[in-house]
């Protein structure tokens, strides 16, 4: 009976990994897609079929002005909305969870409706405040629209991370004569690093990939979601796709050196 119930165990085990490999794989068909076409040797507007091999579009990455300049909004907008996001993110999210004061409840609650409120609405809400301050739209309302949402995101998972954090540890700092200031850089900060830098991932990503609350908010002002969808009625270009290859391989890059401290410092 009990190598009955090994063998089916086994069983499942297997089972489990196909599964789980065959969902990995159907999430990640679009990407790879994405990138073989980045080597698609194409001879016309619409890049759908495949006709050849080529690097042709990697050494003319930056031919498309326009193109360029929206990538290079993406990518300085959302490093102004990490930074920011973090400096304010961190915070909040050590108060809420070193803490309970008067608010903190509201606080909370307001985070995580921030989280959860449709983009649409959240774009909406935004706008109408622009519109009404007189506040013309553009490359800074969308660091503030997205700020917005990234505090949320960032405090949220500070947070958690707070949520096994040895109030005693700061304690034996500042027995041992470590001033508020030291025992903060030298004890608090490096147990909530990783939640920093996971909070600061995950807002990275969402700035650069947003499109909605980009929309309502930019103007005139091209990031790289705005500037592909306008480029879908005429054919977009090969070098979107390389873009997004090298996005995508930034950010796994990003990942893996993230788990990587955060293994040295465990």
């Amino acid at each position: 009976m009990s190598m009955l119930r090994g063998r089916a165990g086994r069983r499942r085990g297997i089972l489990l990994h196909i599964y789980t490999w065959l969902i990995i794989l159907w999430l990640m068909t679009p990407i790879f897609v994405i990138i073989l076409f980045g080597f698609n040797d194409t001879k016309g507007r619409f890049n759908y079929t495949w006709q050849g091999f080529t690097l042709y579009w990697y050494r003319h990455l930056f031919d498309i002005s326009d193109l360029t300049n929206a990538l290079v909004n993406s990518l300085t907008i959302a490093v102004l909305v990490t930074l920011i996001s973090a400096a304010i993110g961190t915070g909040l999210g050590f108060a809420l969870g070193r803490w309970r004061f008067r608010g903190s409840g509201p606080t909370e609650l307001t985070l995580f409706a921030n989280i959860a409120a449709p983009e649409i609405t959240f774009a909406t809400a935004l706008l109408s405040l622009f519109i009404t301050m007189n506040i013309a739209r553009g490359y800074w309302t969308i660091v503030i629209a997205q700020v917005t949402f990234g505090v949320a995101y960032l405090a949220v998972t500070v947070r958690a991370r707070m949520s096994g954090y040895d109030v005693y540890v700061e304690e034996a700092a500042r027995d041992l004569g470590a001033g508020p200031v030291t025992t903060f850089r030298l004890i608090t900060l490096p147990l909530i690093m990783p939640g920093i830098i996971a909070g600061s991932l995950l807002v990275f990503a969402l700035s650069i990939d947003d499109f909605v609350i980009t929309q309502f908010n930019a103007g005139q002002t091209l990031t790289f979601p705005l500037w592909v969808y306008g480029a879908t009625r005429l054919g977009v270009p090969p070098q979107v796709n390389v873009m997004g290859t090298l996005i995508f391989v930034g950010g796994v890059l990003l990942a893996v050196t993230s788990v990587i401290i955060n293994r040295r410092r465990a």
